[in-house]
């Protein structure tokens, strides 16, 4: 991993892109992103193992690529709308926006790993195999969590000129 590339200011301290160069990642960051969800305690080595064989569980399953079901698996998490809070006069209101992208996949991961760990599979490699598959194919509790966040936005879709 190296730390070239992009110098942004953020707060005034300069903050570095970091590029995945030594790693079978690199062909898509999203994966490299990915591993960093998984980990737990900072065994990274661990997490890469856990999604490198449960993408080869996937292509054993499907015999097809799993970057390809992966990508797909996200694109079917993502949210579009999210309710936020906004205190107005007193009371508080569930007010619709729009999601970042950034932050839609951010939450497509999260959501993809927390139901993954609760599945009831031996290892977590099964685990995350099978919720990437059902997600791919727009099941899941994944998919779930995305259609009640839009339902809860749709729900309260008349607080939308709070937004900010």
């Amino acid at each position: 991993m190296s730390r070239k590339g992009i110098k942004a200011k953020q707060r005034k301290r300069i903050i570095y892109e970091i590029r995945y160069t030594d790693h079978p990642a690199d062909v898509n960051r999203n994966i490299a992103k990915f591993v960093n969800v998984v980990m737990l305690d900072g065994k990274k080595s661990v997490a890469e193992k856990i999604v490198f064989s449960a993408f080869e569980i996937i292509s054993e399953k499907t015999k097809d690529d799993p970057v390809k079901v992966f990508e797909k698996a996200i694109a079917n998490v993502r949210p579009r709308l999210e309710v936020r809070a906004r205190r107005v006069g007193g009371s508080n209101y569930q007010v619709p926006m729009e999601v970042r992208s950034e932050r839609s996949q951010a939450l497509a991961f999260r959501w993809l790993v927390g139901f993954a760990r609760k599945r009831p599979e031996k290892t977590m490699r099964e685990r995350l195999a099978n919720e990437m598959l059902d997600a791919a194919q727009n099941r899941g509790l994944a998919v779930k969590k995305r259609e009640d966040v839009h339902k809860m936005a749709d729900a309260n879709k008349a607080f939308a000129h709070y937004r900010w």
